[in-house]
């Protein structure tokens, strides 16, 4: 036989060769097929089952938050709370509270309040005319909103977003009327500071811890008592 240079070769030699290149090539093995395949998509579930589980750790946090945030507690089981029988409406409730806006609120006791026409804690003092018009307001941020009821009553509402906790309507309505409106400090809002810095700096100690199961002063039950 000749062989591929174009020599002649012996009979086993030739069988030499033709085992030598069958050993060379590699037999397609079924079993093994499968197993990679098996062993392909095991590694395919693994990364998608990591990949998952790390979206949901992600995920899972965030949807988590706000449920913690609205069970905001004070540690120490008191809070930060004004005294609406010691206020006097001196403007620093504004100004020394950490938060900006503060965290103190005008609130209104209705049970007091006269609903009036001439209303103290509503118009300033000195106004020619009884209107809503700002330059009447007495309130700088315009967080009260006047609504006729039926003469000659008005009822009155106050934006807790708009309010700065400024005092000035709770003393207009001291002054001049039943004294429903007061201040108090929003315990949705409020950080629980260790020294209150409304507190340190309050001139008639309005300002001091009361038990969280508590939280708010109702200005109308004192009265009432």
């Amino acid at each position: 036989m000749q062989s591929e240079t174009g020599s002649f070769q012996p009979a086993i030699v030739q069988d030499v060769l033709l085992n030598q290149r069958a050993a060379v090539r590699i037999p397609v093995n079924e079993n093994n097929t499968s197993g990679m395949k098996e062993n392909k998509n095991k590694y395919q579930t693994r990364r998608d089952f990591v990949r998952k589980a790390g979206k949901i750790l992600i995920v899972a946090p965030v949807i988590a938050l706000p449920v913690v945030l609205s069970k905001k507690v004070s540690a120490s089981g008191n809070v930060w709370q004004i005294d609406p029988h010691k206020c006097t409406q001196c403007g620093q409730c504004k100004t020394n509270c950490v938060l900006t806006p503060s965290a103190v609120k005008a609130v209104h006791a209705y049970v007091m309040c006269g609903y009036c026409d001439l209303c103290g804690g509503y118009l300033r003092q000195g106004v020619k005319t009884i209107s809503t018009a700002a330059e009447n307001q007495m309130c700088p941020t315009a967080a009260i909103t006047r609504k006729f009821v039926e003469e000659p009553y008005f009822e009155y509402t106050i934006n807790e977003d708009l309010c700065d906790g400024c005092g000035k309507c709770v003393k207009g309505c001291a002054d001049f009327g039943n004294g429903s409106l007061y201040l108090q400090i929003n315990q949705d809002l409020c950080v629980y500071c260790n020294e209150c810095s409304i507190a340190r700096n309050c001139p008639s100690d309005a300002v001091s811890r009361v038990s969280d199961r508590i939280q708010y002063i109702p200005k109308e039950k004192k009265a009432e008592g």
